[in-house]
């Protein structure tokens, strides 16, 4: 299995996990013609999109993805709240904040997260040959830890001490990231609180691009964890596997 990522920040979020047989794209905060491209236009590989909340810049692209034929998956706050055009649309997938559902080859868990939006989620992504995939992003913290991961994309949006030291005046637009975004520091505490001992990789998500130092995310991360760890750039692929061989 393969992970590639379309897009990550604030710029927009899409990413696929895709063998050679089928894939899933979770978010659509990209141009559509950047998620067919990724694909090589075999559009109907994709088994499902996922998305974590209405935001633009993770479901920007909702009417042209069920357009294309692809089913989404989203919380009914999220359609509810999104831009989407197709309230009737069979593809429209509603999904439980907290539950769990098939998506093609994949098994999938949502689970609620904490974010300023009307009800968002994150996901544990299930498929034999990426194991067990934990999908977290745009969240203060997660109250919850999780068994048996293999594989982790993770949001490390700022770091307290740079957005301290650029936003100190700006107190409305730092208090915003505070309570709706991870920081690097609750990243790391949230590691460190989960086994991750049948881990293969930790990807780190969503680095805001004024208030993040991408080097010195991954060293930090990956000196506390002894994982492999990547930080997202568009147009990266990253092996996903459940093991490392």
């Amino acid at each position: 299995m393969k992970l590639k990522v379309v897009g990550s920040g604030s710029k927009g979020n899409a990413y696929l996990l895709e063998n050679e047989e089928e894939a899933i794209l979770i978010e659509c905060g990209v141009n559509i013609m950047d998620i067919k491209k990724a694909i090589d236009f075999k559009v109907n590989k994709i088994s499902g999109c996922l998305i974590t909340h209405e935001h633009g810049d993770h479901a920007k692209s909702i009417n042209e993805v069920i357009k294309s034929g692809i089913d989404v998956y989203a919380t009914a706050g999220t359609f509810q709240n999104s831009a989407t055009k197709n309230a009737n649309s069979s593809r429209m997938k509603i999904i439980p904040q907290k539950g769990q559902f098939k998506v093609g080859n994949f098994n999938v868990i949502s689970f609620p997260t904490i974010h300023d939006v009307a009800e968002p989620c994150g996901f544990l992504i299930n498929h034999k040959d990426c194991g067990t995939v934990l999908f977290l992003t745009d969240t203060v913290y997660c109250p919850y830890t999780f068994k048996g991961l293999n594989n982790i994309i993770i949001e490390a949006n700022y770091d307290a001490d740079i957005i301290n030291e650029k936003m100190g005046d700006k107190k409305f637009l730092r208090d915003r990231i505070y309570n709706s975004h991870m920081s690097i520091e609750t990243c790391m505490d949230f590691l460190l609180a989960n086994d991750l001992s049948q881990v293969n990789n930790i990807v780190l998500i969503h680095l805001s691009d004024s208030n993040s130092h991408e080097i010195d995310f991954a060293k930090k991360i990956s000196g506390i964890t002894g994982k492999e760890v990547h930080t997202a750039n568009g147009g990266m692929t990253i092996n996903i596997n459940k093991t490392p061989f």
